[in-house]
């Protein structure tokens, strides 16, 4: 892994928004490894006390911090020497709106962390992130990065594609499908995805926060695995054993069904996640990677039989086929 500048030299203090989140956690306990101080800004603490562990005693911080209103933003990055915004949402079902997080969010956060003198800072954005989209998500992803790039021209932006690992809301909540259903639908199966490691996305935010050459770049984040929505769902049944026939949804039926989403909560899709479902969410070739930051990609076989291991007939001890 890259590592040279100051900013994240031992008792450094790193703000890191969302910290509470599925990424965050990992990114809060690499940092504390490197003897950083952290300050944690999510939208409600006490949901975040389970990070303070894994730090030693006062070197991870929890305050309260909307990114949405812009509440506590400057104080959450004074006297900071490095910054990291992870907060993003995936849909509009919860109230936030995207324009309001990853839009104007993101731009006040760099612009209070600009105020505040930070001296390396790194914006979440994902694959697909374009300010022109017609996709709600992924043109505020692109508007965010392009007001972060204004406030702090210094910025890292990192892309990933599919982020997996123990706590996912993905491989998870199929593999749970799965367990509880008859069968697993597919949605524009031959989509393609490159998944990557939680902690490879860690490690690279470790990475480009310390390198003066990651500085005002965009990397693209993706595992050494391309496969299909088809193929995952695939692994999924190969992995827990549980083989449940795949139902491939017509187009019309699975965008009515966002629609649907789009009004009530318990529908898993919405219109904008089903238009982002039909493009391929891989890397681009010509764009740095994790190989870039000095980070090795790690292969879905190396975590994801594990991870998958709960979901089995019989748990870890059931077979699979």
């Amino acid at each position: 892994m890259i590592m040279s500048a100051s900013s994240l030299a031992s008792g450094s203090l790193v703000t890191v928004l969302g910290g509470s989140g599925f990424l965050g956690r990992y990114i809060v306990q690499k940092l504390a490894a490197l003897g950083c101080r952290v300050r944690v800004g999510v939208r409600y603490p006490e949901t975040a006390i389970f990070l303070k562990p894994l730090g030693n005693l006062g070197q991870i911080s929890i305050i309260r911090v909307d990114v949405g209103t812009g509440q506590g933003l400057f104080g959450a990055f004074e006297g900071a020497n490095a910054g990291v915004n992870l907060v993003g949402i995936l849909d509009e079902r919860g109230g936030q709106r995207f324009d309001e997080v990853q839009m104007k969010g993101a731009a006040a956060a760099a612009q209070a962390a600009a105020r505040a003198g930070v001296s390396a800072y790194l914006q979440m954005s994902a694959i697909g992130a374009d300010a022109g989209s017609s996709i709600a998500y992924a043109r505020t992803k692109g508007a965010g990065e392009a007001e972060v790039l204004a406030a702090l021209p210094f910025a890292t932006i990192l892309r990933p594609s599919l982020v997996v690992g123990p706590e996912d809301q993905f491989l998870n909540r199929f593999a749970a499908m799965a367990r509880m259903a008859p069968m697993l639908p597919v949605v524009s199966g031959a989509s393609r995805f490159q998944p990557v490691y939680v902690l490879d996305v860690a490690e690279a935010v470790v990475a480009a926060l310390g390198a003066t050459a990651a500085r005002g770049r965009t990397y693209e984040l993706g595992g050494p695995d391309v496969m299909s929505f088809r193929e995952i769902m695939m692994m999924i049944n190969r992995e827990t054993g549980l083989n449940r026939p795949l139902l491939a949804l017509p187009d019309a039926m699975a965008r009515l069904m966002g629609r649907v989403g789009d009004m009530l909560p318990f529908v898993p899709m919405t219109s904008d996640q089903f238009a982002m479902l039909q493009k391929d969410n891989v890397v681009s070739v010509e764009a740095p990677g994790l190989a870039d930051l000095g980070v090795a990609p790690t292969p879905m076989s190396a975590f994801v039989p594990k991870m998958m291991a709960r979901y089995r007939p019989g748990g870890r001890f059931g077979a699979t086929s």
